[in-house]
């Protein structure tokens, strides 16, 4: 799906939900669509295969301490999510899975 998107839409970045709208549904967005600042984490840059850059992974901070010791997987799973995120119209949503470590 990321190389799917970024094929469309060029680089890419996801930002974690903070339970608002979306549940805590990690959104992807054009790369600098989604505006962080000093209240986001950026928690890594992700290699997927097939995709020339990292993909920034941002989170707000009060969010990062809470999940701070959770390790955090992005998948992908069949079902409508946000209207915001990018992957919505292709009938999948990005969906966290964390395991505490």
């Amino acid at each position: 799906m990321v190389r799917t998107l970024r094929a469309a839409h060029g680089p890419l970045m996801f930002h974690q939900s903070g339970g608002c709208c979306d549940g805590s549904a990690p959104m992807c967005y054009p790369d600098g669509e989604f505006r962080t600042g000093g209240s986001d984490v950026l928690l890594e840059s992700i290699a997927f295969d097939g995709v020339d850059e990292a993909v920034p992974f941002w989170m707000s901070v009060p969010q990062y301490e809470a999940w701070k010791h959770t390790r955090l997987i992005v998948d992908v799973v069949e079902g409508r999510g946000s209207g915001f995120s990018l992957e919505a119209p292709e009938g999948v949503r990005f969906l966290i899975r964390s395991r505490l470590i």
